[in-house]
């Protein structure tokens, strides 16, 4: 609303209520979807002239202003989503890509550590600030550079000599390559391919990023070898929440049986289990 209020769009008293089953510290983006809920509604409600850039950017500006500075993709997942796809997003341009996810004999399994993610918020400004600072080294051989996507391994091996600057850094380019990798499965249909994507992501953000935690890596050490599950990863901010699997339908009891008791019994933590499907973004009911 303060974000709204500021561009002179300034809507009038309203009652709100909120309902919503999604788990609170659980990485499911959920403080995103309130703020480009509650910011669609009241467009809809004053008839403001919203554009949906307009919401996602509002609500990523009210992350900011609650200290977090996150990037908009939450957000914008939040508003653009649509069913039965992904959404290739270029953060800088914000122009996007509807990708087919075709799940035909697969499910979207969410596995909850129920660890709350509590160090995520001031552990992501840590990354960017660590992040910055490579790109700044590099910069000042290169003047062309203006973020991680305009560096190479090759600048980084030759220009950023801090071990944990070049780690975050080469996440992050090694993570771009591998979105464009994945699109590339998902337009094939290829699963598996995707899932593999999956994994590599999870073992960086896990070992370069150290976003991860050991109920995270746990539950994808647990399922990385099942021939039943494609692909999994930790999802959110980190350091807790949920891991995200692809697993075929007719599988999936067995796994949950299989690996709950083994999770509860390592961390003395109960393990929640949710299925999940694409859908449509913030909307009208």
């Amino acid at each position: 609303v303060e974000q709204i209020v500021k561009r002179n769009s300034n809507p009038a008293g309203f009652n709100l209520v909120l309902s919503a089953d999604i788990p609170v510290g659980a990485g499911l983006s959920s403080s995103a979807a309130i703020e480009c809920a509650a910011g669609y509604a009241l467009d809809q409600l004053f008839n403001l002239g919203l554009s949906r850039f307009d919401i996602a950017r509002y609500g990523q500006l009210a992350e900011h202003f609650a200290g977090l500075q996150c990037g908009i993709m939450d957000e914008f997942a939040s508003v653009f989503g649509k069913k039965d796809h992904a959404l290739k997003l270029d953060c800088r341009s914000l122009e996007f890509e509807e990708v087919p996810l075709e799940l035909a004999g697969y499910k979207i399994l969410l596995l909850n550590t129920n660890v709350k993610h509590s160090l995520a918020s001031s552990a992501y400004n840590t990354r960017r600030d660590e992040c910055i600072a490579g790109v700044t080294t590099v910069k000042t051989h290169h003047p062309e550079v203006n973020s991680l996507r305009d560096v190479t391994i090759e600048m980084l091996d030759r220009y950023v000599k801090d071990p944990v600057v070049y780690k975050r850094c080469r996440f992050v380019i090694e993570e771009n390559e591998r979105v464009h990798k994945a699109v590339d499965h998902m337009k094939r249909g290829d699963i598996a391919g995707l899932g593999e994507q999956m994994l590599l992501s999870h073992a960086g953000l896990s070992s370069d990023y150290e976003v991860s935690c050991p109920e995270l890596d746990w539950l994808v050490d647990a399922v990385k070898d099942n021939d039943a599950v494609a692909g999994a990863r930790m999802m959110g901010g980190g350091f807790g929440g949920c891991t995200i699997n692809i697993v075929k339908e007719n599988a999936i009891q067995k796994l949950v049986d299989g690996i709950m008791t083994g999770y509860e019994k390592k961390f003395d933590k109960s393990l929640s289990v949710y299925e999940a499907n694409t859908s449509e973004g913030t909307t009208l009911f």
